[in-house]
C-alpha cells in the first residue's frame, strides 16, 4: 500500500464508525465540526500530514472535492463515495434550516437520523440486517446535535464542485451505490466522466452507507485504490454485487 496517510471522511450525522466494518490499515479519521466548507477545510489543511490520501462519503466526499480543489499538491490519492459535486438546491437549503430549527427546538441527531433511516440503507439491508439502522442511530447520538448543527451549516456553504474536478490529477476512485436513494448513481457517473483517468465502480443491492452495508466490497476497493490504482488502470470492476 502506499506510504501516504489514509483520511476518511464520514458523511452528515455519521462518526468514525461508519468505517469500523473495514480494515484498510491505519487511517486518520476526523469527525466534521466546522459550519463552512471553506472552515472545514482549513481546520484539515492545518492538522492533516503535508501529503495524504483522502476518501469521503457523502458530505465527507464533498469535503474530499474541495480539499483538492484548494489544495491539490497536498492530496495523492482521492475516492468519492455516495456523494455529488453539485450545488445545493432550494429543496435542501429549505430541509437543512428546518433540521436546524428542529435541533434548536429540542430534537436530537438521533431524532433527525431516524426520520430519514430509510434513505440510508437498501431495502435488501433494512430486511436482512436489521442492526444496521441502530448503527447509524447510534453514530448519531456519538456526533450530538452541537456537531450536526454546524455540519447542516456546513452543507449550505457547499459550492459547485464540478469545475474543479475537471482539474483533478491524482489517482481518483468513485463508488456509487445502486440502491443508494440519496445520491444516485448518474451523479457519480457525471463526476466520472469529469476526472480524468478515474475509475467508476457500483455496488448491487447497497444503499448510501456502503461501508456498513458492503464492507468486504468497500475495503477491497479502497485496498486497491490505494495500493494499486493509477491513471489508465481499468482492472477494478465496474460493478461488484454482495
Amino acid at each position: 500500500m502506499s506510504d501516504d496517510p489514509l483520511v476518511l471522511l464520514p458523511g452528515l450525522n455519521c462518526s468514525p464508525a461508519l468505517w469500523s466494518a473495514i480494515d484498510v490499515g491505519p487511517a486518520v479519521t476526523p469527525i466534521l465540526t466546522e459550519p463552512s466548507v471553506d472552515g472545514q477545510v482549513q481546520r484539515l489543511l492545518d492538522e492533516l500530514p503535508p501529503r495524504f490520501a483522502v476518501a469521503g462519503l457523502s458530505l465527507g466526499g464533498i469535503v474530499a472535492m474541495a480539499l483538492v480543489r484548494r489544495a491539490p499538491e497536498r492530496v495523492t490519492r482521492l475516492c468519492l463515495m455516495s456523494t455529488t459535486s453539485r450545488p445545493p438546491t432550494s429543496q435542501q437549503y429549505a430541509m437543512w434550516a428546518r433540521q436546524r430549527a428542529a435541533l434548536a427546538a429540542g430534537a436530537t441527531a438521533r431524532d433527525l437520523q431516524r426520520e430519514i433511516k430509510a434513505a440510508l440503507l437498501s431495502p435488501q439491508a433494512r430486511a436482512t440486517q436489521p442492526q444496521l439502522v441502530e448503527v447509524a442511530l447510534a453514530m448519531a447520538d456519538d456526533i450530538g446535535t452541537q456537531t450536526l448543527d454546524a455540519q447542516l451549516a456546513l452543507q449550505a456553504t457547499r459550492v459547485d464542485e464540478r469545475p474543479g474536478l475537471a482539474q483533478v490529477r491524482c489517482p481518483t476512485l468513485i463508488i456509487a451505490a445502486r440502491d443508494d436513494a440519496l445520491c444516485r448513481p448518474e451523479r457519480h457517473a457525471e463526476m466520472h466522466a469529469l476526472v480524468a483517468g478515474s475509475q467508476l465502480v457500483e455496488l448491487d443491492q447497497c444503499g448510501h452507507l456502503s461501508p456498513l452495508e458492503q464492507p468486504t466490497a468497500v475495503e477491497t476497493l479502497i485496498r486497491s485504490w490505494v495500493g494499486l490504482l493509477s491513471p489508465g488502470n481499468r482492472s477494478l470492476p465496474t460493478v461488484l454485487s454482495p
